[in-house]
């Protein structure tokens, strides 16, 4: 299978939305309704489910938002930690946060305080993207402790936050994933020092980018 370097997957979102004339909005949908399937796939009935859905500020933290929707239409109990403010959050990651602000989703500002993972069965990571290339700063760092020692299995949505896409280094802290859902590519650092380690088990989801583009 190809494996995706951070230009390389950068290129692909791009040429599906200016070429293509994707919108981002629907890519995010597809990244966020196969990523809640895989969460599915991990909770593997267990009734009465808890899910931690911890969200940055950035398109990874607005798949988060469209797993929590899926996961709520699907009989599980959500909540969602924002690591941002609102007014931070915007484009598409926006969007979807207004529809689950609308449901009435349990959502919490936990920037603004400690963040409590206790007594979850899952805890989602739609933390940092592909994009982060320093080392991870706060409230992120805290954050990535806390999913770590939640004592719960972690889906990372797309890569395990502070993971440096290209090189597989940790970027000072880093989600430990049980399992790791990846859009369209693999990404060459799953492969890399670290990355195999830090991403458990790779799921490549299919968001519909025209195959043209990935060939």
């Amino acid at each position: 299978m190809r494996y995706a370097t951070r230009d390389e997957i950068r290129e692909v979102d791009r040429v599906a939305i200016e070429d293509y004339e994707m919108p981002g909005v629907i890519l995010m949908e597809n990244a966020g309704r196969g990523a809640a399937e895989v969460a599915v796939q991990m909770l593997d009935g267990t009734s009465d489910a808890r899910v931690a859905i911890v969200c940055g500020s950035g398109n990874n933290g607005g798949d988060g938002f469209v797993v929590a929707r899926h996961l709520h239409n699907d009989g599980v109990g959500v909540t969602v930690h924002l690591l941002a403010r609102r007014e931070k959050i915007g484009g598409d990651a926006r969007i979807n946060l207004a529809i689950i602000e609308q449901m009435q989703l349990d959502i919490r500002q936990s920037a603004l305080g400690e963040l409590d993972l206790s007594g979850c069965d899952l805890v989602v990571d739609a933390v940092l993207g592909t994009g982060l290339t320093g080392e991870v700063r706060e409230p992120y760092a805290s954050a990535i402790d806390a999913i770590n020692d939640a004592g719960a299995p972690v889906l990372a949505i797309d890569l395990p936050s502070g993971l440096d896409v290209d090189t597989g280094e940790v970027l000072g802290r880093c989600v430990r994933a049980a399992r790791t859902v990846t859009f369209a590519l693999p990404k060459i650092g799953f492969t890399r020092s670290r990355g195999p380690e830090m991403t458990g088990e790779v799921t490549v989801v299919d968001i519909g980018v025209p195959r043209g583009i990935l060939e």
